[in-house]
């Protein structure tokens, strides 16, 4: 497999090798060894998420508090979506930029975020199937989201009308969130994952 680093750090593009013969297909989709070569640190696998998607849902913008966060290892096993990683940590020199990465059931790619990025897809297909791995399991209270349409994001969704769920759509602005201290702080997500390298 081939892993990338994306533009945000913590934030890194993984394309498995796909081995066809009339059969079908195989492939590696995750390796605890290669990802820990590459992030530095493995990912402690706590939880196991699936969704299904009809075409034009966006899910999103998600992060929870750090620590622990949630780190993510996604992959799109049926279909096809627009994967999202905002980098949502305060003091970071990419804060408020995202990046996207097109995850489907072709080229099979997978992303992995950090804690403290955030993360949201528009599904591009109907039944549009998402699996993620996650460092930690789901904790009320600590899970938050952002307005996934918020102008000052300004996140290029290829979509005319998005589909919400009503979490979403009340989400606050970055500026909000920020001005109310539910963000997670640079530095904070940078001494956490240090700590998983040591």
């Amino acid at each position: 497999m081939k892993i990338r680093p994306l533009a945000i750090q913590g934030a890194f593009e993984v394309t498995p090798v796909q081995h066809r013969d009339p059969r079908g297909t195989f492939m590696e989709w995750y390796r605890f060894d290669a990802l820990a070569a590459a992030v530095g640190h493995p990912l402690d696998l706590a939880q196991a998420n699936l969704s299904t998607s009809a075409k034009d849902v966006v899910r999103g913008v998600h992060f929870a508090d750090v620590p622990p966060g949630q780190a993510k290892y996604i992959t799109c096993v049926s279909g096809a979506v627009l994967d999202v990683i905002v980098d949502l940590r305060v003091g970071s020199p990419t804060f408020g930029t995202w990046e996207s990465v097109r995850l489907d059931d072709e080229d099979r790619r997978a992303i992995y975020l950090a804690e403290g990025l955030g993360h949201g897809f528009c599904a591009l297909t109907e039944g549009a199937t998402v699996a993620y791995l996650c460092s930690s399991t789901y904790r009320p209270g600590h899970e938050h989201g952002i307005d996934p349409l918020d102008p000052e994001l300004d996140i290029a969704w290829p979509v005319t009308v998005p589909l919400l769920s009503i979490k979403d759509a009340e989400a606050p602005s970055l500026a909000e969130a920020r001005s109310s201290g539910l963000l997670p702080e640079y530095g904070t997500c940078l001494a956490y994952t240090e700590d998983l390298d040591r």
